[in-house]
């Protein structure tokens, strides 16, 4: 009888952690063992040993000094609990009353979860959601995953129409930020004025203007119509 293979926590956040560097990397290179350190706020030391582990468990390609990248045993394990992750997101917002900005830590728990039947369930029991509450796309169990066309807010023109479509962070402070302004995914926007001293950026919402920093706009995905 075939056994499924079994990672721990850890190997599971590092395969996570690999996939969604490469995934902002436009350079394609491989992710250094710092910038994986930093997104997992470890030590270097630490980031090689695990790569080390996972090598040898088929999951990444790894040679010192040149970074790493997923074999493709590796990038179906990482959507597996990427999937699980904005699953569970989903239930507890829209079943639990969580607010958007609460769920992260805990999907972070129960992506873990073992049970392919559990989660395929879970799936059933949503209505099978294509996103997540952030905007983020849901793989589906065979691990693909549909990306829309779609452009940072930051890099808009004045008179530029679309719609949100997704929220580049979910860090909490952010997103209780976009909650203050009464922005969320669907809502329609169009760009009224760009300022060239600071890119900040004036915005039509719901017959309301409101100003954006640079920083918010690079963490907002856009639509254009």
């Amino acid at each position: 009888m075939y056994q499924m293979e079994i990672f721990s926590y850890t190997e599971e956040n590092y395969i996570k952690a690999i996939f969604t560097l490469g995934s902002s990397n436009t350079s394609k290179e491989k992710i250094s063992t710092g910038s994986l350190a930093k997104h997992l706020k470890t030590k270097d030391s630490s980031v090689t040993d695990m790569l080390k582990k996972l090598a040898d468990k088929k999951l990444v390609t790894y040679k010192k000094y040149y970074g790493v990248s997923l074999t493709k045993k590796g990038k179906r394990l990482a959507l597996k609990v990427i999937r699980k992750h904005r699953l569970w997101e989903v239930f507890l917002v829209e079943k639990l009353q969580f607010k958007w900005d609460e769920v992260h830590e805990v999907a972070e728990q129960l992506e873990h979860v073992i049970s392919p039947k559990l989660i395929d369930s879970l799936d059933q029991f949503l209505g099978f959601p294509k996103k997540d509450p952030h905007g983020d796309p849901i793989p589906d169990p065979e691990g693909n995953i549909e990306f829309e066309p779609q452009n940072l807010m930051s890099t808009l023109k004045k008179g530029d129409f679309g719609v949100v479509n997704r929220f580049k962070s979910d860090g909490e402070g952010l997103l209780r930020y976009f909650d203050s302004l009464g922005l969320r995914l669907g809502d329609e926007i169009k760009v009224k004025d760009k300022m060239e001293f600071d890119d900040s950026v004036l915005i039509e919402l719901n017959n309301k203007i409101l100003s954006l920093s640079k920083q918010a706009t690079e963490n907002i995905y856009v639509t254009i119509k």
